[in-house]
């Protein structure tokens, strides 16, 4: 066809066009050129369609998929809003590694594992973004560590508002797995940034307060007001800031982040399940660091069975190093968030609701007692966690102040920081 057209060129310029433009055709040669140009592009899209038949079966198929995918996307955005909003939660930590995903190790699962499965499925976001979930804006506002349970976690993150939009996501998690209420927030909301302060429980056998000497498998043992007076008045000495570098992992006395304020800390009125006394000690402060709150309470109970005085709390505020126990994780509950600024300054606003899910109370108090506090509870009286851990009391020395007797203590990190 090249040839062709060459041949017809140089004949149209030296031979034929001339010969006609003296009888009235002058824009032959246009057409000449028209035609040939024609029969190329004829030519080249022929090709170009035998090329498409001869592509291979299975990438003419991941072709398909990939359109039929975008397609699919692109109807939902056109169908449902996207908009940001507040998930509250609630779930039994127990196996499961904390709550944070970690792509590095896959095989160990998490609750946002669970819950990012489920927004999927449920149709909330897209499924290209399930890997990467900062294309949703997405954001907890507290790590939980390994085994630890919440009634009332807050997630952060923009999703497609699907009807019936709670009970799709909770078609997808298991019973111990729940999204309670939703919430509409700013475009900017950060579930962490934006949480003033954060308050967590933690459920324990009362034998814990018993003296060291005391048979500590022994569940008939009730806590006497005396002693819960003594406990309260102790944790009361955490109210405020200090500095709490003992009482966490991998931080030094001159490090800034370990300062903590603390505006409360109690022991509730003790109560029996399954013929064992328990009570719960609650403790609200603007964030915590990994083991932080595991390690007030661990300390208090070395003191309140007398495998050291008081003084050592006052102590470990200071620059030396105090060897201070670790509680076990299992009683360890996020009880709730507190978003007071975002509240004061957005929840008036005529658009945006105050994050206080009153109305959600009843369906979280019923998923505690059903899920968290009966897990608690079977697996300290089966598993004896607490119980194996008072023994180990003894072994701690609490007048050292030598550098390294705790971080060998502290090498088991067993989850993600709590916040």
């Amino acid at each position: 066809m090249l040839r062709c057209y060459r041949i017809i060129h140089i004949l149209s310029r030296q031979t034929i066009i001339p010969a006609l433009k003296n009888k009235g055709w002058p824009d032959l040669k246009y057409k000449f050129r028209g035609l040939c140009t024609y029969s190329k592009m004829t030519e080249d899209s022929s090709d170009a369609q035998i090329k498409a038949l001869k592509r291979p079966a299975d990438e003419t198929h991941a072709e398909t998929e990939r359109e039929d995918k975008k397609l699919k996307t692109d109807q939902d955005e056109r169908k449902y809003s996207k908009k940001k909003v507040a998930l509250l939660m609630a779930y039994s930590g127990k196996g499961y590694y904390g709550m944070q995903r970690n792509a590095k190790n896959s095989q160990f699962r998490t609750i946002e594992d669970e819950l990012v499965s489920a927004l999927v499925k449920a149709g909330c976001i897209p499924e290209g973004h399930g890997d990467d979930m900062k294309k949703m804006s997405f954001q907890r506002c507290a790590r939980t560590d390994k085994g630890v349970s919440a009634a009332g976690q807050v997630v952060s993150l923009k999703v497609w508002m699907i009807d019936n939009i709670l009970d799709k996501i909770n078609a997808h998690l298991p019973p111990h797995i729940r999204i309670l209420g939703y919430k509409r927030v700013t475009g900017g909301f950060n579930s962490k940034n934006n949480c003033d302060a954060r308050t967590y429980s933690y459920m324990l056998p009362t034998v814990s307060f018993s003296l060291k000497d005391y048979n500590q498998e022994d569940n008939s043992f009730r806590l006497s007001l005396e002693t819960l007076q003594k406990v309260n008045r102790l944790f009361s000495l955490y109210k405020g800031t200090h500095n709490f570098h003992n009482f966490t992992s991998q931080k030094g006395p001159q490090d800034p982040s370990a300062k903590r304020y603390i505006t409360h800390m109690s022991c509730g009125e003790p109560f029996v399940r399954q013929d064992a006394e328990f009570a719960v000690i609650t403790v609200r402060g603007q964030s915590f660091m990994m083991h932080q709150i595991r390690k007030m309470i661990g300390l208090v109970i070395a003191v309140v069975k007398g495998y050291v005085d008081e003084g050592v709390i006052e102590r470990s505020w200071g620059t030396d190093k105090v060897d201070v126990p670790k509680a076990p994780g299992l009683g360890l509950v996020l009880e709730r968030v507190h978003f007071d600024r975002y509240n004061k300054r957005f929840g008036g606003d005529g658009i945006h609701e105050t994050l206080e899910w009153t109305e959600e109370e009843e369906a979280v108090n019923a998923f505690k007692d059903k899920h968290i506090y009966p897990s608690i509870v079977e697996t300290e009286l089966h598993e004896k966690s607490m119980v194996n851990w008072m023994a180990t009391l003894y072994i701690h020395d609490f007048e050292a102040t030598a550098l390294g007797s705790q971080e060998h203590k502290d090498d088991d990190e067993d989850g993600n920081a709590s916040d």
